[in-house]
């Protein structure tokens, strides 16, 4: 992973746009799209710390010398509070709605949860492809709620004709719902109105976990 790709992951992990980590860095927008992108291939060292302190990263984590932690993930694994739960681990969307049987790997994960209440509404997913890369690299564990609405630009999962499941950045308007993939590679599914009925709101993602 390059220094740019750890950039871009952190940054959307922490819910920021370039917008506002330019203006936390007075590194321009443009330039910061650039370091993600990999147009720039080096980005000055001195501003690596910069990036660093805004991100509220270890010094060295963007540069790949520090091993950082599974984001969002670690506080996981020593409870603190009430609705600390354990929540299984499934090899696919398709088995974690029970769209298909099994495909569960065995593993259970902690997981802390808006209300316990809701407990089994939670699944935690290993995702095997790289749509959603740098965001959600192959190999990573994606914690998702299941429900059927979410605001448009979240990253969810969505049922399209009933059977296959995806996660993806859901963009909802009146006359279209599109997928969008944070893969460039990837282009998006658009869904006009006509066809709005095939896709269903599944779920919303609460957590990406992963070893950087």
């Amino acid at each position: 992973m390059t220094v740019g790709e750890r950039l871009a992951y952190y940054r959307e992990n922490k819910k920021l746009s370039l917008g506002e980590l330019s203006n936390l860095t007075n590194v321009p927008k443009t330039t910061l799209q650039r370091y993600e992108k990999g147009t720039t291939k080096k980005i000055p060292i001195d501003v690596i710390p910069v990036l660093e302190k805004a991100l509220s990263l270890r010094p060295g984590t963007l540069m790949g010398w520090v091993k950082a932690p599974r984001q969002d993930c670690d506080e996981f694994f020593q409870p603190r509070q009430n609705n600390y739960i354990m929540r299984p681990v499934f090899d696919s969307l398709s088995s974690a709605l029970g769209i298909e049987q099994g495909g569960s790997t065995g593993e259970f994960i902690p997981a802390l949860v808006e209300n316990p209440v809701e407990r089994e509404m939670y699944v935690w997913v290993k995702i095997y492809d790289d749509s959603m890369a740098p965001l959600i690299e192959s190999g990573s564990e994606v914690l998702v709620k299941k429900q059927a609405s979410l605001e448009s630009g979240q990253i969810g999962v969505a049922l399209i004709d009933g059977k296959e499941a995806v996660i993806k950045r859901i963009n909802l308007s009146a006359e279209q719902i599109e997928l969008a993939s944070v893969n460039p590679y990837y282009p998006p599914l658009r869904f006009e109105k006509q066809d709005m009925g095939r896709v269903k709101i599944a779920g919303a993602v609460k957590r990406i976990c992963r070893n950087l």
